[in-house]
């Protein structure tokens, strides 16, 4: 009947039956439906009686395991499967970040192989993908419902996923994985409520934020023959094939196993295709390469996805993270020294960013070297532009690029100190990896200012090989990028003639240096001082060749533009002056030579003070003259000076003190302290052993001087072996050509005469002759030294027929070339004298020696240890003739 009011009544009739109450319920017999007073629906839902049982009596049904598909390719990974033994063996709840590490190392695949192979004794096993806290829901509210069905059409997710962890803290036995965990505080949920009765391994990319307690183990990188066997088993699934360029695809893929996997599976669908093929492709398409596998791979598991799945989140966090990783990707994949980064950003968002990119495995830190290791994989991908990828824009690569370069190119320190050396031979590695990445698209000439920072420092080093092909590469980018003719250009062609000349190779560097020097008089002018420097080191060359006709003028031109433009005092003037005369003293033009490095001194000491390493340089210079013109006693003290000053300013192991030390000893020598000659340069063999290295061209040079100095104490037993040594290093490692390799063929030659070996020497004073006049020339002063020798080795075998037309053609070149007052010539004169003697010829030979002691008393002086020579043989063919 209707309410008294005349309203109708407040419940609502369901299929005759009607709920009076708001919430009150109307139910449908045939429809099993409910509803209640304020309209809402709902199911009527019969449950079994065990669905009501409490859910710590509930057992997991059989088969309830949830894995994923166990990997068919599994290989290796022997100790971190056993880890996880031990570890999930131990008492106790046992969370293991088990496998922490890069995307694609294989974290995934371990666990599973782990869970469907080893006997851990868990049961259930519950695998739950938990990138997000939804996925870790979802999964929960599935392990629920897979331990009672009948609840999934009655409770919510939430409801089902806390009822999941129920099961978990109330039962034992059962192992839980968490996969591919992006957030710590994700997880702390579950592990805080799923009790002590079971295991939990974790796996993420994440390598720090974990609970006190957890066991961790970093996942690196498959073992080389592991990889191979990896990627050969997925090539030769259906049938043998061509493994060729296997061993190389590894090695450049990382042995990453997804890249592995990646390609193995793209070749297995390309029959036509060889690992060496695909390396191939993947260094000339490394973006389409790297994201894509075979037909059936999946898109979101191919490299280059699951790297950008893990920038997005890194990128969130801190942008600069990702920015640093672009340009980190442009050098070597390990040791990059945290140096480089300094300059990229403020230290606090560095500080933050190398956290970020160490948390996510995309770099790994070496705190005991303060550096950090990318794989090379990693570097591929964030140096490769995409433009489907935000992190990979093809302008923000471009702009990473040159960051690099700027980055590299202001760490780079003074080649010139020794205390920079490590950090250089450190650098070289990130040098070669940057410039090998760099295509020759780049606008900037900053490449090619890296590439001759390197090759001025490998050169000092005399890594003479390396040197030229930096330097080859410079020329070549700064010809490209600013022409043939910019300044820059020019000098980059006189730095690579200084490669080919330290190599020996004037006949390439001669005409490079003449180009430069041409170049810059019609560019720069004649008068500027990279004009003077470019005519300055033709002259050099030149003179190395023996054209001393053409270096002289270009060295006294130099000086005197020096002189007009830079001043007289000016560093690079004295320079110029010192190398004048230098050049007056290889052609015997002491009495000019001398002068001019007493006046350099005296300048050096003035202007520079008298502790400047160019003072000390002048001080030396001074004392060689000395030397050469027997002035002994006044080439020692200042040799002496040079030493101590050098070892108290430059320190007792610099390069220019090794080198005043060898010089003081050859000056004791020359005057028979042998017992003081010899410690030094063994002293100094030793240290350029220690510092510079056993093949630098110094040690070396070293070598043959101790070799030369046990000659003279008469030790051949000890000087054939180190002079033989000297000779086969510099054959390989400056080449059977270079005029070093020649002076030592000449010295090994030399001792074998001296020993009473002629049939060993004569052959080797003939092929040193033959090379020199090949490749010096006929006039060249070492040449004529080669056939002095010659026709010595002739004389001491008895084949004065031989001997004597070489002796005449050596006397009159040097005449000609050197001068009559040169030491060389008077060598010439008293040898030549002696072959005549000989053979009985005085009224030839008087004469001779007559001329040559005359010629020695006004040169070096009445007492000179060769003018004393000279007068004996005079005496004794004298003394013939009665």
């Amino acid at each position: 009947m209707p309410a008294p009011d005349g309203r109708k009544p407040s419940g609502t009739v369901v299929g005759g039956v009607h709920a009076e109450g708001a919430r009150s319920v109307a139910v449908s017999g045939d429809a099993r439906l409910v509803q209640t007073g304020d309209n809402a629906t709902a199911r009527i839902v019969e449950l079994p009686a065990e669905a009501y049982r409490p859910i710590s009596e509930v057992d997991a049904p059989p088969g309830i395991d949830n894995l994923p598909i166990r990997p068919a390719n599994f290989v290796g990974r022997t100790t971190e499967l056993d880890k996880l033994d031990t570890m999930l063996a131990s008492a106790g709840q046992v969370v293991v970040q088990a496998v922490h590490g890069l995307g694609g190392i294989g974290k995934t695949t371990l666990v599973a192989h782990w869970a469907a192979t080893r006997t851990h004794g868990c049961s259930p096993i519950l695998w739950l993908t938990a990138d997000t806290p939804a996925e870790i829901t979802q999964g929960l509210a599935g392990f629920a419902a897979a331990l009672q069905p009948a609840l999934s059409t009655v409770l919510e997710v939430e409801q089902l996923a806390e009822r999941g962890l129920q099961w978990l803290a109330t039962h034992t036995g059962w192992l839980l994985v968490l996969d591919n965990v992006e957030d710590v505080t994700d997880i702390n949920p579950v592990l805080a409520r799923a009790g002590t009765g079971g295991r939990i391994v974790v796996t993420s990319r994440r390598a720090t934020g974990w609970p006190t307690g957890t066991a961790v183990i970093r996942l690196d990188v498959l073992d080389p023959t592991e990889s191979l066997e990896l990627l050969t088993g997925l090539l030769t699934a259906s049938g043998p094939r061509d493994e060729d360029g296997a061993v190389e695809l590894c090695a450049e893929l990382g042995h990453l196993p997804l890249a592995i996997e990646q390609a193995g599976a793209y070749l297995a669908q390309n029959p036509f295709l060889t690992p060496r093929a695909y390396l191939q492709t993947l260094d000339t398409y490394p973006a389409e390469t790297l994201g894509h596998g075979g037909v059936d791979t999946d898109a979101e598991r191919t490299i280059a996805q699951i790297w950008r799945v893990t920038l997005d989140r890194i990128t969130t966090i801190q942008p600069m993270a990702a920015e640093l990783l672009r340009v980190l990707a442009w050098y070597a994949p390990d040791a990059i020294p945290l140096s480089m980064c300094q300059s990229i950003t403020d230290p606090p968002t560095l500080n933050t960013a190398l956290g970020v990119l160490t948390a996510y495995n995309m770099i790994t830190p070496d705190l005991t070297t303060n550096t950090v290791s990318i794989h090379r994989l990693v570097q591929a991908v964030a140096c490769t532009p995409d433009p489907t990828d935000p992190h990979r824009d093809p302008t923000a690569i471009e702009q990473a690029r040159d960051q690099a370069a700027d980055v590299l190119l202001a760490c780079l320190p003074d080649h010139q100190d020794p205390g920079t050396w490590l950090t250089w031979r450190a650098l070289l590695t990130h040098v070669d990896t940057f410039t090998g990445k760099v295509q020759s698209t780049s606008v900037t000439d900053a490449k090619a200012q890296i590439l001759t920072r390197a090759g001025q420092f490998v050169l000092d080093q005399g890594m003479h090989t390396s040197a030229l092909i930096y330097y080859r590469q410079a020329l070549t980018e700064y010809e490209r990028v600013l022409g043939a003719e910019h300044p820059h250009t020019l000098a980059s062609r006189g730095n690579l003639a200084g490669a080919y000349q330290s190599v020996g190779r004037l006949d390439e560097a001669i005409p490079l240096y003449e180009q430069a020097r041409t170049g810059q008089e019609r560019i720069l002018g004649p008068d500027h001082p990279e004009t003077m420097a470019a005519r300055n080191n033709l002259a050099y060359a030149y003179q190395s060749v023996g054209r001393l006709d053409e270096a002289i003028p270009l060295y006294e031109q130099v000086l005197t533009d020096s002189e007009r433009i830079l001043g007289t005092e000016h560093p690079d003037t004295l320079k110029s002056r010192s190398n004048l005369a230098y050049a007056y003293q290889s052609v015997g033009r002491l009495d000019e030579a001398i002068p001019l490095y007493e006046q350099v001194l005296t300048d050096s000491e003035r202007i520079l003070g008298t502790e400047h390493p160019d003072t000390l340089k002048s001080r030396s210079n001074l004392a060689y003259a000395y030397r050469s013109v027997g002035r002994l006693d006044e080439a020692i003290p200042l040799y002496e000076q040079v030493l101590t000053d050098s070892e108290r300013i430059l320190g007792t192991e610099h390069p220019n003190t090794l080198t005043f030390r060898s010089n003081l000893a050859f000056a004791y020598e020359s005057t028979g302290r042998l017992e003081a000659a010899i410690p030094l340069l063994e002293q100094t063999l030793a240290d350029r052993e220690r510092i510079l290295g056993d093949e630098h061209p110094h040690t070396l040079i070293s070598r043959g001087n101790l070799a030369g100095a046990y000659q003279s104490a008469g030790r051949l037993d000890e000087a054939i072996p180190l002079y033989q040594q000297t000779l086969t290093d510099r054959e390989r490692i400056l080449g059977v050509k270079h005029p070093d390799t020649l002076i030592s063929r000449n010295n090994l030659a030399y001792i074998y005469k001296s020993a009473g070996r002629l049939d060993e020497a004569i052959p080797l004073y003939q092929q040193t002759l033959t090379d020199r006049e090949r490749i010096l020339g006929d006039e060249h002063p070492h040449t004529l030294i080669s056939r002095n020798n010659l026709a010595g080795a002739y004389q001491s075998a008895g084949r004065l027929d031989e001997a004597i037309p070489l002796y005449q053609q050596t006397l009159t070149d040097r005449e000609r070339i050197l001068g009559v007052k040169h030491p060389d010539t008077l060598i010439s004169y008293n040898n030549l004298a002696g072959a005549y003697q000989l053979l009985g010829r005085l009224d030839e030979a008087i004469p001779l020696y007559e001329r040559t002691l005359t010629i020695s008393k006004e040169l070096l002086g009445a007492e000179h240890p060769t003018t004393r020579l000279i007068r004996g043989n005079l005496a004794a063919a004298r003394e013939a003739t009665h």
